[in-house]
């Protein structure tokens, strides 16, 4: 406790040199943690809009695909046959076939182009969740509208039990959608969902532009895709297969790497502010080798001398830590709500990690810089540290 006591003094006798190495410290802090914290909530950011959990695989036709606008055009797209061809090719799991279009659409006096999407009635409820209203019927004249489109088309009238017109025919909203996110299979926030009989007969389409695949134990994604790739391009590419978990991981890996970029930037301003503790604890020794030799001379080891220098190092960083820490915590606030939009990334406990991460590594940098000049002061000659003037 007195070689504490003794470093605590020696800080608070060179206050403002020990003022702006604890400058340098909280400002190595404060950037590597909101750093950290900006990109680990980028990454939670994309986990939160991508909506796929994994378990999806997408196939598509290997050339082309369905029409646009209402299935025209000679593009091919997967028939009724080649749907079935995948549903025996997956067992147990979940095919649902999609047919993706766009249109005009009139509510009210206000018309607007809005996407629309086909399914059978059966499978929406496995693929999407609504929040009000009721779920499609295959034979009903109705829709589902997303939560953005009704959002975005509430002044207009547009709202659960409306009347939406489209061309000569006219269908009623049943159910709005809840908010989905962006997707790699569908993006219904801002389109429409309607039965795929109403949508074959008034396009004349029979094609899908898509089958997803609900994979009930994503252990067996790898098994379901192959199973798919062998009955489906035994001789020509027919299909291409996506997996949505790999897509996800190379996001996050990206991402990730981003994350570490930003700290990397951080991690450079903290070295800075090592060398500069590093610079006062030099100087320290110099001025106090006098100090250092009366100090050996009446019985203090040099491993006693040493535990001096580096706990004045230990207090330097150690306030710079926790004062960076706070700051960081302001400034990581600052940074999502200005940059994402949203501050609740903040308070996810993996954002806080890099706060924590921040202020040990100021300490840590902190002690590691002290550790030189505690080892030279160590090593002073006593007798000749008592004649330095």
């Amino acid at each position: 406790m007195t070689f504490f006591d003794l470093a605590r003094r020696n800080t608070e006798r060179h206050m403002f040199r020990s003022a702006l190495a604890i400058i340098g410290i909280v400002i190595g802090v404060v950037a590597i943690a909101s750093m950290g914290v900006l990109g680990n909530s980028i990454n939670l950011m994309v986990g939160d809009v991508v909506s796929d959990v994994g378990d999806t695989i997408i196939v598509s036709p290997a050339v082309g695909g369905g029409g646009i606008f209402g299935g025209g055009g000679a593009s091919t797209g997967l028939s009724e046959r080649q749907v079935e061809d995948i549903r025996r090719a997956i067992g147990t799991n979940r095919a649902i076939p999609v047919i993706t279009g766009a249109d005009r659409m009139m509510v009210g006096a206000t018309t607007g182009g809005v996407m629309i999407y086909a399914m059978h009635a059966e499978d929406i409820p496995y693929l999407l969740e609504k929040e009000s209203g009721a779920y499609l019927k295959e034979t009903a004249a109705a829709c589902m509208i997303g939560k953005g489109l009704a959002d975005s088309w509430k002044d207009e009238g547009l709202k659960l039990g409306s009347r939406i017109r489209i061309g000569d025919e006219t269908l009623r909203v049943v159910g709005i959608l809840e908010e989905r996110g962006m997707s790699f299979d569908v993006n219904p926030d801002h389109a429409i969902v309607v039965p795929h009989r109403w949508y074959s007969d008034r396009y004349e389409t029979d094609e899908y532009d898509q089958v997803i695949v609900k994979v009930r134990n994503v252990n067996d994604i790898d098994a379901v895709k192959d199973a798919i790739d062998e009955r489906m391009n035994r001789r020509d590419d027919v299909v291409n297969v996506m997996d949505t978990r790999r897509i996800l991981e190379s996001i996050t890996s990206m991402y990730e790497s981003v994350t570490l970029f930003l700290m990397g930037i951080g991690a450079i301003s903290l070295l800075v502010a090592g060398v500069s503790i590093l610079n006062v604890m030099m100087m320290s020794v110099t001025e106090r080798t006098r100090e250092i030799g009366v100090l050996r001379s009446i019985g203090t080891r040099r491993n006693e001398l040493m535990r001096i220098f580096i706990y004045e190092a230990l207090i330097l960083g150690t306030i710079g830590a926790v004062v960076g820490g706070i700051l960081s915590f302001g400034g990581g606030y600052l940074m999502t709500g200005v940059f994402l939009g949203d501050s609740t990334y903040l308070f996810n406990p993996t954002s806080l990690l890099y706060i924590a991460f921040g202020m040990s590594f100021g300490v840590g940098t902190s002690v590691l810089c002290g550790l030189y000049p505690a080892w030279k002061a160590a090593k002073l000659n006593p007798i000749q540290a008592l004649r330095h003037e």
